[in-house]
């Protein structure tokens, strides 16, 4: 950040050379803190100042100067207020929450930051649950309007764990009686029969992730006692087949693991007053070769049936370390080059076989 005191001798220029400079004054409201909305050390308006490296913007006493070309002081200009709308709703700017308003104030959406990043799903522990991205809160606004919800994307969006607080806000709210949580035990490398223990201690490892997502939104001393009350069910897929859920919050997790068949009965399952919410990356899927993942068909089969929405998730979305994201697109330009050569080979190999068949 620059004092407005000591100007910098910079002009902002647009591309083509030419100075489209435009200074904008936005005073900050008595109530808030510079430290706030710059953050310590100014760490959160250095965060702006690299996004937009064409802007100056100076501050003094509860007033930001922004100078530079029109487009971007505009956003940034937009940018202020909604940080200044999510501290008035008593949320902590950090650098995440900078850098994601800038992303969404950059694309091509209707929702504005403080609508999404001040979101409350569930407060537990000291902690507030919200949706991070703009595709997660449209997952969950999904998850409130539909009784049938398919959250599909790669690892790090928040499927499993934005569906699971909605579970628990809705058992707190009493709108269901109990939770579902349930997979497939598939093997993704590892032999389910070599484990040792019970039938049970196999199948723990699979069902791991989903105790700890709880351990997070409920008091862990009350889990089992919920759990021994069946107020909270944990168990394999393969547990569900004969049963009907009624007033029940389901989450089936790793659906790519699914066979049709699967699928099938699992959704059958569903009772009056409950809610499904199925999860998945169709890119991760361990079943054995041959057997289709009931996952990759099911858009195709319930499509135009209402009250099932389809929440597709991407990159963008990965709330995890920033590296997540970046391999995820990675793995995304390998498969389609990879998918390329596929075709281009069996091109060649049509074109040879066809050249064979000519005659002479």
């Amino acid at each position: 950040m620059t004092d407005a005191s000591a100007p910098s001798e910079r002009t902002p220029h647009d591309p083509d050379g030419q100075a489209a400079s435009q200074q904008t004054r936005v005073v900050i409201p008595p109530d808030v803190a510079m430290v706030q909305l710059l953050g310590p050390q100014d760490q959160l308006m250095r965060t702006i100042e690299r996004a937009f490296p064409r802007l100056f913007v100076f501050a003094r006493g509860n007033e930001l100067t922004i100078d530079g070309p029109r487009e971007d002081a505009a956003i940034v200009e937009t940018l202020v207020g909604e940080l200044l709308t999510m501290i008035d709703a008593g949320h902590q700017i950090n650098r995440d929450a900078v850098e994601r308003s800038i992303g969404m104030l950059r694309g091509k959406n209707a929702q504005r930051p403080a609508d999404v990043l001040t979101t409350n799903i569930i407060s537990s522990r000291g902690r507030t649950i919200r949706p991070k991205t703009l595709g997660q809160k449209e997952y969950v606004d999904a998850i409130d309007r539909n009784t049938i919800v398919f959250g599909i994307g790669p690892a790090g969006t928040g499927k499993t764990y934005l569906a699971m607080a909605k579970a628990v806000a809705a058992l707190q709210a009493k709108q269901v009686n109990r939770i579902i949580l349930t997979r497939p035990a598939v093997e993704a490398g590892e032999r389910l029969g070599f484990l040792p223990g019970t039938l049970n201690d196999k199948i723990d490892p699979y069902l791991r992730p989903l105790y700890d997502a709880l351990h997070d939104m409920i008091d862990p001393d009350s889990i089992p006692k919920l759990m021994a009350a069946g107020t909270i069910e944990v168990a394999p897929l393969a547990y569900m087949r004969g049963r009907t859920l009624n007033d029940s919050f389901i989450i089936l997790d790793e659906a790519q693991n699914t066979s049709s068949e699967q699928m099938r009965m699992f959704l059958t399952r569903l009772g009056f007053g409950s809610k499904i919410v199925v999860t998945g990356d169709v890119t991760q899927v361990d079943l054995p070769g041959g057997t289709t993942s009931g996952l990759r068909v099911i858009e195709d089969v319930l499509t135009g049936i209402d009250d099932v929405h389809f929440a597709h998730l991407d990159s963008s979305d990965v709330v995890r370390h920033r590296l997540v994201s970046d391999i995820v697109d990675a793995y995304g330009r390998y498969d389609a080059a990879a998918e390329r050569r596929r075709a281009e080979a069996k091109k060649r190999r049509e074109a040879r076989a066809g050249g064979e068949g000519q005659p002479a």
